[in-house]
């Protein structure tokens, strides 16, 4: 229930206001001693205030200073009996949510508490997720105990709170864009928006205009006048995300942007300052790409004021225990699941595996496995193909072609044969699971496989 605190020191238009209040089902605390009031803030944690602006012994507006030195997200709403604009104008620039004119309409006050109360329900919710935010990006949520991972840590630290530049490099799938939004959400930026883009998605022309916005006219669409992303990140973070696919022409004035702080939009010939923090991301090497000309050798050296290398997960496998028990962990509660393990088999498997895709890879890796499993037990048969065998996927051979003339039995033959190699292709081999997958016997596979020469492989199976 809300709570409202009303403080005015006229007794009676206490009394008429508080029985509004609890009319409307809220928890009333009236004060005629405004300094009691103020002085009771730490006790009641009101929702909403509601003061006189003209009272003897203290005003409203040291009542609004007061309540916003307790909390700067309670909403104070101001009455008065004397209502002048200038009056007005100074309680909104104090910080007041609203301002009421006496004699006031019971529904005009009503409706300005019930705004109120959705007001300080919505700085709530966003104070709750942007601490949501921070927690999951916080530095410990990237993954990993290696010393590559430990050092990325300790450089994270200490240029989170910066201003500096930063480039990020590595494979597809490494985590860049969690360290970006990790160094944002740990910053003195951390309030201010986040924005994100992936320069490898929009042609030339189209990525100019989400960066930088655009005049009305400017070109064939361009209807209204649109802010662009540096605009939009004002005071916060832009991600600049596969940036090794940004054409040269449109890094030039990339480049004027990080030497001027200014923007110009899409067809405007003025400029306009921004206060944007640049974290730039490519999943190939910058300094390779400068070499050979198409990448800007000035633009690299003011992205890669602080450059950050964020290493394969081949080269850490002591990580992936870790990640994979973080992974079985977000699939706790899915599907009414409780507890997911995996046997040392299937873990053995996916440290040995070389993760072309990486961390990524890895995620959806174990949320097949989490799928597939019995029994919430992850073993060797749940994970994909390519990781059982240790290498690429196998290639799945084509279904048998239609050939005229063939016997039905010929054809039951060859579907059989596509199946039986293709589950042995699934078991990276082994005969042994591929018939127990197929429920049948060895003889009976070894037969199926080369009908001519089952028997003599079966013989020299039970040798072995």
């Amino acid at each position: 229930m809300a709570k409202v605190l009303v403080i005015d020191d006229e007794p009676a238009m206490v009394e008429v206001i508080a029985t509004l209040c609890r009319d409307a089902g809220y928890t009333v605390f009236p004060y005629n001693n405004p300094e009691r009031a103020v002085a009771d803030l730490e006790e009641i944690v009101p929702d909403v205030v509601i003061a006189d602006i003209k009272m003897q012994s203290m005003g409203g507006f040291d009542v609004l200073r007061r309540c916003h030195e307790f909390d700067l997200h309670t909403p104070v709403i101001l009455i008065t009996a004397f209502a002048s604009v200038e009056t007005a104008v100074e309680a909104m620039k104090s910080g007041a949510y609203d301002y009421v004119t006496k004699p006031f309409k019971i529904d005009e006050l009503r409706l300005a508490v019930e705004r109120a109360l959705e007001y300080r329900m919505a700085l709530r919710e966003n104070v709750y997720l942007k601490k949501e935010l921070k927690e999951r990006y916080k530095f410990e949520n990237i993954i990993g105990s290696s010393r590559r991972m430990q050092e990325i840590y300790n450089l994270i630290g200490k240029v989170a709170n910066t201003d500096s530049t930063i480039l990020i490099e590595g494979e597809s799938g490494t985590g860049k864009e969690l360290v970006a939004r990790a160094l944002h959400f740990n910053s003195k930026r951390q309030q201010k928006h986040f924005v994100a883009i992936n320069c490898s998605a929009l042609p030339e022309n189209l990525l100019e205009s989400e960066l930088f916005g655009h005049k009305k006219g400017a070109f064939t669409g361009a209807v209204v006048d649109k802010i662009g992303l540096f605009e939009e990140g004002e005071g916060g973070t832009i991600f600049l995300d596969e940036i090794n696919s940004m054409a040269i022409s449109l890094q030039t004035k990339l480049l004027r942007v990080l030497q001027e702080r200014m923007i110009r939009r899409v067809g405007d010939n003025q400029t306009i300052p921004v206060n944007v923090r640049v974290v730039a991301a490519s999943n190939e090497s910058l300094q390779a790409k400068m070499k050979a000309g198409k990448f800007r050798e000035d633009l690299f050296y003011r992205l890669a004021v602080i450059p950050i290398e964020m290493p394969p997960l081949r080269d850490r496998p002591e990580d992936i225990p870790l990640l994979v028990n973080h992974f079985l962990l977000k699939n706790v509660g899915r599907n009414g699941v409780t507890q997911v393990k995996i046997d040392q088999e299937a873990m053995d498997l996916l440290v040995s595996y070389a993760w072309p895709g990486n961390v990524r890879e890895l995620e959806n890796a174990v949320e097949r496995a989490c799928a597939l499993c019995d029994e919430h037990l992850i073993q060797a048969k749940d994970l994909p193909p390519q990781v059982i065998t240790g290498g690429s996927a196998p290639e799945r051979r084509d279904e048998p072609e239609f050939v005229p003339g063939m016997s039905l039995d010929e054809f039951v033959q060859q579907q059989e044969r596509f199946y039986i190699e293709n589950t042995l292709r699934y078991h990276g081999g082994s005969r042994e699971k591929s018939a127990s997958s197929l429920s049948i016997s060895m003889a009976t596979l070894y037969r199926k496989l080369e009908p001519k020469r089952g028997r003599r492989r079966l013989a020299m199976a039970k040798e072995e």
